[in-house]
């Protein structure tokens, strides 16, 4: 008797699992419904194309964030990290012109620095939070405002420009495509395939798991938890690093306000998709359409004058809100269960 139990326990709680699964995926499909309602123009060749190149972005920094996210941690700071890297780059690319022109030297320069720059702003996040035992939250706050302060300090209260020669042999990155698809988005696909492998076929994505699920019992089962959870910021920088490239050759500038909201969205993104704010539990998948849902539901609104688009930042914001609602009543019900 109880062997039937415990299979029927075992079969609901799978199906309960396909149904939120599916619900990302489901809110996607709805969304692109109702903007094809709005406008038939929203499923247009030229307007997928810029949904899904502005998807990029923030969907490459949120495959960081859900690691971050599933061992426990949270990044606050990576939209003045964008900003800072931005920053740095065009202040390297414009230095190295002189020495190495405006070909593709110098770009590939610019770009190493990058990821070098977001290597480090997520060591230093890792660390702080691991060896120096503070509240990521804290941590995070603290180097948001330290990096948002540097690239304003960099443009003197401004804008930082790139050359404008080099600006065309930087520009396809952004603009152009391959096999039909822009090159931000064959970015995004390859991180996202990337990170999907890592959380799910290897040995650091269960200790990130774990480490969010209970860190004193990962502890005590030889997880080296500082370095796991270390390297998920430092991932999480290499993410922010990835995305900055594909961004600075769409205006070739960066300012005080480059990457403004980009952690909120974010965190969005990784919550939507399913991955469980407190940690423990993480989906690739998930942040995917997560971040697509974001940005088609920005799209949505400069379709429709029925709520503007400068409110898009507070539907983030209640999207936030209302998932990790659910969140909490699907985990209740699912503790009562087991109980």
């Amino acid at each position: 008797m109880s062997e039937v139990t415990t299979n029927s326990e075992l079969k609901g709680r799978s199906m309960q699992f396909d149904i939120k699964t599916a619900g990302p995926a489901i809110a996607l499909l709805v969304l692109c419904v109702i903007g094809f309602l709005l406008n038939p123009a929203f499923l247009s060749e030229g307007n997928l194309t810029n949904l899904l190149t502005r998807s990029a972005f923030i969907g490459i920094i949120a495959i960081g964030a859900t690691f971050v996210i599933t061992a426990g941690g949270i990044d606050l700071s990576v939209g003045s990290m964008a900003a800072a890297i931005a920053g740095v780059m065009i202040i390297i690319m414009n230095s190295a012109v002189d020495a190495f022109g405006t070909g593709v030297a110098t770009v590939l320069l610019g770009c190493g620095c990058s990821v070098i720059l977001g290597f480090g702003a997520g060591l230093i996040n890792g660390v702080l939070t691991t060896k120096g035992k503070i509240e990521a939250f804290i941590v995070t706050l603290g180097t948001m405002g330290i990096y948002r302060s540097l690239v304003t300090y960099f443009a003197d209260g401004g804008t930082l420009s790139l050359n404008f020669d080099l600006r065309g042999t930087y520009r396809p990155v952004y603009y152009d495509s391959f096999l039909g698809l822009p090159i931000p988005v064959w970015a995004f696909i390859i991180v996202s395939v990337a990170g999907w492998f890592l959380l799910n076929r290897t040995a650091f994505g269960r200790y990130c798991t774990a480490i969010g699920s209970n860190e004193a019992v990962a502890k005590y089962s030889a997880i080296k938890v500082d370095r796991v959870k270390t390297l998920t910021y430092v991932i999480q920088g290499v993410c922010v690093s990835v995305a900055t490239i594909i961004y600075v050759p769409r205006l070739g500038s960066a300012s005080s306000t480059t990457g403004v909201l980009w952690e909120l969205e974010a965190i969005a993104a990784v919550i939507i998709g399913g991955t469980v704010l407190k940690g423990g539990y993480g989906r690739i998948g998930g942040t995917i359409l997560g971040a697509l849902i974001l940005t088609t539901i920005g799209n949505i609104l400069n379709f429709t004058d029925m709520i503007s688009n400068y409110l898009n930042g507070t539907m983030q914001g209640l999207i936030i809100i209302v998932a990790v609602m659910l969140q909490r009543a699907s985990w209740g019900k699912s503790k009562i269960r087991t109980t």
